[in-house]
Parts: C-alpha cells; sequence; structure tokens
C-alpha cells in the first residue's frame, strides 16, 4: 500500500496572505505546505517598522493561528482548515500549523 507523498509533519496546502511592497501595492504572499509546530515569521512583514499582512486564507490542512507579532507573539486569531479566512481587518505578521 502506497501513502501520498508528502512531507513528514507539513500542513499540507496553501496559506496566502495579503501585504503592501515597498510602494505601497498590494501582493500576496503564500506559504505551501509548510512545516507544521513551527513558528513561522512572514518574511514580508518581519520588520515592526512596515504593516502587517492582512486577509489571511487557509487552505491547508491544519488549524492555522496567526499572531499579530513576529515570533507567534501578541494578539492570535485561529482560522480552521480547508477554507477559513479573516477580512483585512486582522492583521499577522506571523502564523503556527496544528
Amino acid at each position: 500500500m502506497a501513502l501520498p507523498a508528502s512531507a513528514a509533519g507539513a500542513a499540507t496546502g496553501p496559506f496566502s496572505y495579503v501585504y503592501d511592497d515597498a510602494a505601497g501595492e498590494p501582493r500576496v504572499g503564500l506559504l505551501a505546505d509548510p512545516p507544521s509546530l513551527e513558528c513561522i515569521t512572514l518574511p514580508e512583514v518581519a520588520d515592526p517598522a512596515v504593516p502587517p499582512a492582512h486577509t489571511p486564507r487557509n487552505y491547508t490542512a491544519s488549524t492555522a493561528t496567526v499572531f499579530a507579532g513576529a515570533d507567534c507573539t501578541g494578539d492570535y486569531f485561529s482560522l480552521r482548515p480547508n477554507g477559513g479566512h479573516a477580512s483585512e481587518r486582522l492583521k499577522v505578521r506571523s502564523v503556527v500549523f496544528s
């Protein structure tokens, strides 16, 4: 019997978010099959001097808990697996997948 080919400890599927580039234009960031149980600071918004990302969409098979601060600090909100999302009002800088 063959098992599906996926990385061990990965939250299979994509997670996306919106951030503003240096010119202030909105861009979409994507984490494809991110690791589970590891805090991921979103690279485009790691610097506290830049505006945080927003509009997260979780299409992974795991719950995504997003945080207002880098390194999974500050206020947090959980997005359900397979389609959980939030509006542009939810500001995020990091995420961890269950």
